[in-house]
């Protein structure tokens, strides 16, 4: 599934740069060596990170 239209970013690209390490949507484009166009995609891209970091808390207990 397509997160990011404008530049061609798939769901699993957005959680490869997650998971090496991108804390804001920024980053994520920077790991996709893009950047924002029309930015609708950034709230979804802040959800997948926070989701990240849900799960991570979870695994730790």
């Amino acid at each position: 599934m397509y997160v990011c239209n404008c530049n061609g970013i798939r769901e699993r690209e957005v959680r490869a740069a997650i998971e090496a390490g991108a804390k804001r949507p920024v980053e994520v484009f920077i790991a996709c060596e893009t950047r924002a166009q029309c930015a609708r995609c950034v709230c979804d891209m802040r959800q997948m990170i926070d989701d990240h970091g849900e799960a991570l808390r979870y695994a730790a207990e």
